[in-house]
Parts: C-alpha cells; structure tokens; sequence
C-alpha cells in the first residue's frame, strides 16, 4: 500500500529588496512574526537631549547601542507637543476621507520630487510581497517653513536645485481650511527634534556635537501621512498583498508617529520578523541608508515592513531626516582603520536618494503592469 509523507514547510524564503544599484536578496525565516524584545528594539528616555553635555553623552552611548545592535529604538519624552501630533491626525484623516477626485488634485503625477498624493496598489515596494495596500501623502523641505527661519531669496545658489517642496501640494488642499497648517506645524516639530538628535549621533560618533550642523540647513526632511484603509474580514482573510513592502529607509534616520493598531515589523539579524508594536507617547527611531554608509556600517539601516491585514484603518505618520541634498559625503574618518577601509564612494544624499527612486519607479511600474 502507497504511503505518503509530509513535506515540511521551507524554514527560510527569499525576499526581494529594492536597493540603489539593483535587487538584493534576503532569507527570510518562515515563523511567525513574534514580538520585540526591550533588548532588540530598546525604548529610551530623551529627556535628557535637552539638559547639560555630560547628559546628552550618556544619551548617545543608549542611542549609540541601539543604532548598531538592531538599528531601532522607541524615543518617550521627546518634546513633540501633543497638540501638533492631534492637528497632523486630524488632518490626515480629513485628506483621506475625501472623494477620490479631490485627492487627485495633488497626485504625484503632477510633480517632479514625488510629492502629493498616491493610491493604494500603486506601488510595490517589495516585489516578493505583492502591492502595498497604502495611500499616502507626502510634501518636502520648502525654506519658508523652516522652523529656523529662512529667506527664500537667500538660498544659496548651489542649494536651490535641491530644494524639493512644490507649491501644488498645498494649492490643491486650499479647500481643507486647517489641512497645511496640521501638515507644516508637526514637520516644524519634527525637524526641530531631528536637528537636535544629529548632534546626539554626532556625540555617538565622538565627533563634535556640531559637527553636523553645517549639514543640515537646507535638509532632506520629507513629511508624510501614511494610510492603511481597513480591510472587511472576507477581504482580510483573501489578500495576498500587505501595507507597505519590505524596505530600507533613504536617508539619516526616521521619525514615525504610529496610532495604536500595529502593523509595523522589523527584521532581525536572525532573518526573523518581529513586531514594533505601539507604546503609547512615543515615536520610533529608525537608522537609514545613507548614515549607514557614513558610518561604513556600524549603525544599521534594517528591513522593515506593514504588515496590515485590518479591519479598522490605520494612520502612520513618519518624517524622513538627511543631510543638504547638495553636500557629497563620504565615509567618516572616525569609522574607518588600517583593518577596516571605507566601504563607500562618497554621494550627496540628494543623489543617494534619486538612484533608489529611480530603481523603485522602474521595478514597480513593471510589476504592477504585470498584475
């Protein structure tokens, strides 16, 4: 009589990752995402980041640890008033409930720096993981709103081609009365702290704590409001696709305000996923790619994703942070030895960041053609 045998489950598979230069390829391990622990994604009190100098260096030896160990970390106490992270929520919310053709008015069609808005199945940040079942809206650094005021007229000339805001964004909203001034107050916010998390890193680095300063007056500091529309439970249970694709960030570090649904999933140096689930009155930190590159290394620009399968919607609202677009960096002396060269060519961060889009745009246009 014929018997038959089980055939276990495959313990890894491979994953898809968009990179700069081209696709990359990860093993990914087959178990259920599981949740983080303290020692993998650590939550640390900032407070500090606005006392004395002896304070801000313990800081940056906590920070220090977390960008090189996992490359992500909880923040508590981080000076971000609640009253701009609720004016930001609600005009989130208010952009994405309206009617389609309202939300077409600032599409990112209309641009050139992918500002504005863009649908869900649109995009396919991780071809091994279908379309990203995501609106969102995004809008980029602009002088006049700078939080340390800027004259429009006094941008240095080398700077101007790199500033990448675009008036279309808020002409299109003009009928949302509160909707720019929820968007640029929690972007002021967010690029104050951002500014004085640098000089944090800079302190981990044992550099000068200013030592970035000179970097970060015309900055990367893109804004976006990110939408994950609830699913029924029929269509839960029937989708192959998830929130937002397996990705590495772009630039220096990221800021994401996150509401209390979850949905957010890291990858651990064991191939596993596991969960950055919300902790109430914090923003998570995350390391990008380009401050690894600078650091040949040592802090860690991870792989995350949305897993989102829900049946209630669910809001995110990150604030990506680099240096001037226009300011070619290379690997930093102080991570580099006879043992360990630099690893990387140096590239502005403006330049860093238009080799992955233009990756990104061919690779998904293809794919979801394809669909």
């Amino acid at each position: 009589m014929a018997t038959t045998t089980e055939v276990a489950p495959p313990s890894f598979v491979k994953l898809q990752l968009r990179t700069a230069y081209g696709p990359v390829y990860r093993d990914v391990s087959t178990k259920a995402p599981r949740e983080s622990r303290a020692d993998e994604i650590p939550l640390i009190d900032i407070s500090a980041i606005y006392g004395d100098l002896e304070a801000r260096k313990k800081l940056a030896q906590d920070i220090k640890h977390a960008a090189e160990n996992t490359g992500f970390f909880y923040i508590k106490n981080h000076g971000i008033p609640e009253s701009a992270i609720e004016g930001a929520l609600d005009a989130s919310k208010t952009f994405f409930a309206q009617p389609e053709d309202k939300k077409l008015l600032v599409h990112k069609s209309k641009g050139k720096w992918y500002n504005g808005f863009s649908g869900k199945y649109t995009a396919m940040a991780s071809p091994t993981e279908g379309l990203d079942y995501r609106e969102s809206f995004s809008w980029r650094y602009e002088p006049q709103y700078d939080p340390d005021p800027k004259d429009p007229d006094a941008v240095p000339e080398e700077v101007k081609p790199y500033i990448r805001g675009e008036q279309y964004v808020w002409d299109g909203t003009q009928h949302l009365p509160t909707f720019k001034q929820g968007c640029i107050t929690y972007w002021q916010e967010c690029l104050k702290l951002a500014r004085r998390l640098v000089r944090i890193f800079a302190l981990a680095l044992d550099l000068p704590e200013t030592y970035f300063d000179s970097l970060t007056t015309y900055p990367g500091s893109d804004g976006v409001f990110n939408f994950y529309p609830a699913m029924t439970p029929e269509e839960a249970a029937a989708s192959t696709d998830i929130g937002l694709g397996s990705h590495t960030d772009l630039q220096c570090f990221t800021l994401l305000w996150q509401d209390m649904n979850g949905g957010l999933q890291v990858l651990n140096k064991d191939g596993q996923w596991i969960k950055a689930s919300p902790i109430k009155d914090t923003f998570v930190v995350n390391i990008g790619d380009y401050l690894m590159r600078l650091t040949n290394d040592r802090m860690k620009s991870t792989v995350h994703r949305v897993y989102n399968r829900s049946t209630v919607d669910r809001y995110s609202m990150p604030f990506f942070f680099g240096f001037n677009f226009n300011e070619k960096c290379g690997v930093l002396d102080v991570c580099t030895d006879e043992n360990n060269p630099a690893k990387y060519e140096p590239i502005s961060c403006g330049d860093w960041c238009q080799l992955r889009f233009a990756q990104t745009d061919q690779e998904s246009d293809s794919k979801i053609a394809a669909y």
